[in-house]
């Protein structure tokens, strides 16, 4: 989009520049709108529950920024000459009871004919201008708080090959298919520097952009970031996504790993991931009382993994 002639509005206050994960449009001194649109093909099975995984996954974004979700609307792709269109309505069906759940109220969308499936949303929500939270807060001292396990795109591939256990599976869907609602409610009670969702890019992409756009080197303790059932064992057995490849590769420069850390916990660390847990930055002094109301609250794995320093060499550093 660097080319494109994309003009300057003084109520933008969150536009491209930042990657962050949704855009911020303020219309009063004291309200804001808070715009995003994401949507996915199919990472489970069951078409009810690729519906719920699709739509938290899409309602996220406006989580990560600190606001409220107030309207939803479908986007869907399906091949409708040759797919039973039972399984459309329970995709949608899933999607709607999100919705629901966030408090948001779905609007209306879009369809179009596509023989590859892809369901999501276009999301907008409410936040107060001087509290919106974006990726580039993130000062020296803070902790990290992660607050969802990691390893859904591990998990997803291992389930098309059959290769993974009932209850691992039944973990994975139940992780991806919670909202970040209670987290971000949660948060909005401590003084939050700074905060994102991790999602396609994995726990190491997500964090490096936090760290290029705050200034900082974050230093993740591998050993304290909480993973899905059976991730570590199915890395061993290579059901690593592409995508994991790809998010590794292009972080590498950045990244600077202890030598104890093995190259599939790296890749564990830089997984995919789908409707993943919220990636939260605040001074260390709190962070301790945020994970205790968190997991008072339902928020089980949210734990504290790391912490940001003065900017070095390399922009995220793994122990």
């Amino acid at each position: 989009m660097a080319d494109l002639p994309l003009e300057s509005d003084p109520n933008l206050l969150v536009g491209r520049e930042t990657s962050d994960d949704a855009g911020v449009y303020r219309l009063t001194d004291d309200l804001a709108l808070v715009q995003t649109l994401d949507f996915i093909t199919p990472v489970v099975n069951d078409p009810y529950d690729f519906g719920r995984i699709a739509a938290a996954n899409s309602l996220s974004d406006v989580y990560a920024m600190g606001g409220r979700p107030i309207t939803a609307m479908n986007v869907v792709c399906f091949p409708v000459k040759t797919m039973d269109k039972q399984i459309l309505k329970e995709i949608l069906r899933g999607g709607l009871e999100k919705v629901h759940e966030a408090g948001a109220a779905l609007v209306g969308g879009h369809s179009v004919e596509d023989p590859e499936i892809k369901f999501g949303l276009s999301v907008t929500g409410l936040v107060h201008p001087q509290r919106v939270l974006t990726n580039a807060g993130a000062q020296p001292g803070d902790a990290l708080i992660l607050t969802k396990p990691i390893g859904t795109g591990i998990l997803a591939t291992a389930m098309k090959a059959n290769l993974i256990s009932p209850s691992a599976e039944a973990r994975a869907i139940e992780v991806m298919a919670a909202l970040n609602r209670t987290a971000a409610e949660v948060m909005a009670g401590y003084p939050v520097h700074g905060c994102t969702d991790v999602t396609g890019f994995g726990l190491v992409g997500h964090a490096l952009e936090m760290a290029l756009g705050s200034g900082v080197t974050l230093r993740m303790d591998s050993a304290s970031v909480p993973l899905l059932p059976e991730v570590l064992d199915l890395v061993l057995m290579g059901m690593v996504p592409a995508g994991s490849f790809s998010n590794r590769s292009f972080c590498s420069h950045q990244v600077r790993a202890a030598s104890g850390v093995s190259a599939e916990l790296l890749d564990i660390l830089s997984d995919a991931q789908t409707s993943g847990g919220l990636l939260i930055a605040l001074p260390a002094q709190r962070a301790p009382h945020l994970v205790e109301t968190l997991q008072a609250r339902g928020v089980d794995q949210a734990a504290i993994i790391g912490h940001a320093t003065e900017r070095r060499e390399g922009a995220i550093e793994i122990s």
